[in-house]
């Protein structure tokens, strides 16, 4: 970069020592002087790394609002690879805000345009979003696939943390398919190699998965290891969206237990998390799992309304795992057992 190289480079180096905060600031600082100067193409880089390094942290709103101003910019300069990261960034922002139909839009064609450009690595990375993306929408079978394909393509270029994340992502999807085998495979193999690539938020990534490996095998203590370790990860990163689910997973942990005062607490606060991050998706499962409680205090009116609350949002985005959820928590309550349930 010509134009004060310093502050973008110290950006750029605490974004990968995942210091995002930090990382923002010198973004902000060095966009400042790329619009003063007017090097439109300085402007192009911070507004692309503002969108990466806000979706990192789960505010998905200003990723999204930095995503579409460097479109803009990417557009004028003729710039089809940003343009395509744009594309790409947006639709994963706007996955996580539960609008999974404008996302998949938006990731195809930026797959269909690193396609074009023969950006082999643009193209591995849209199928891995895609992939996360059906899984959001409910369909992990074919997230599966997506991410197969996503994995086949990161190891022919040899992309370790492309493979790693791969693994992850398979391990998720596995495990609401209820492969739980394959699931833990999967997560071990991602600890193993962000342990070796010394990568922090897919060290928190893999231990959350290990703990809801372990908590679909009944064994709750070393599930509970496993999310302290996510959950202290996380909180480091400042990740508020993956720390609210490792906190959703826990509480189901303690449900499960019977420690019912602790599971309160981790679905209150994932709640609140997830009311700032504005996450449908992840407000649905502290809606069902307080519910769930209170059915378990003997609370059933409460618990009725908050299933079908659930089950009522979960249409309204055309969440089909979260409904079925709904519906099984609704049929189990009403025969009166089967409650407490260990969703996936």
């Amino acid at each position: 970069m010509k134009a004060n190289p310093d502050f973008f480079a110290k950006a750029e180096k605490q974004r990968k020592a995942i210091e995002y905060n930090s990382a923002i600031e010198m973004y902000k600082k060095a966009l400042k002087v790329f619009k003063k100067k007017t090097d439109l193409q300085g402007v192009l880089d911070c507004l692309i790394a503002l969108g990466d390094t806000f979706r990192a942290m789960g505010d998905f709103t200003a990723a999204r609002s930095y995503y579409e101003e460097g479109r803009e910019l990417a557009e004028l300069l003729e710039d089809k690879v940003s343009v395509a990261d744009a594309l790409a960034g947006t639709g994963l922002s706007l996955r996580a805000l539960g609008f999974w139909k404008d996302a998949l839009y938006m990731i195809g064609k930026a797959g269909r345009m690193y396609q074009a450009l023969g950006d082999r690595h643009g193209k591995a990375f849209s199928l891995w979003a895609k992939a996360g993306t059906y899984r959001i929408k409910g369909e992990p079978v074919r997230a599966i696939r997506y991410y197969q394909d996503a994995y086949d393509m990161f190891k022919s270029l040899k992309d370790r943390p492309g493979i790693a994340y791969s693994y992850c992502g398979l391990g998720g999807s596995s495990r609401v398919a209820c492969r739980f085998k394959n699931s833990e495979t999967y997560y071990k193999r991602a600890n193993r190699m962000f342990e070796k690539l010394g990568d922090r938020f897919g060290r928190a990534y893999s231990y959350c998965g290990l703990g809801n490996a372990f908590r679909m095998r009944d064994e709750y203590e070393n599930a509970l290891k496993n999310f302290k370790k996510a959950e202290y990860l996380y909180k480091k990163i400042g990740d508020r969206v993956s720390y609210a689910y490792t906190l959703w997973s826990t509480g189901t942990t303690y449900k499960m237990m019977g420690r019912f005062k602790e599971a309160v607490d981790c679905f209150h606060l994932a709640a609140e998390l997830f009311k700032i991050t504005r996450d449908p998706r992840g407000s649905i499962y502290c809606i069902l799992g307080s519910a769930e409680l209170d059915f378990l205090k003997g609370h059933i009116q409460k618990a009725k309304k908050g299933f079908i609350k659930g089950a009522e949002i979960a249409g309204e985005y055309g969440f089909k795992v979260e409904k079925r959820y709904a519906g099984m928590l609704i049929h189990a309550s009403g025969k009166g057992r089967g409650l407490p349930l260990n969703l996936p």
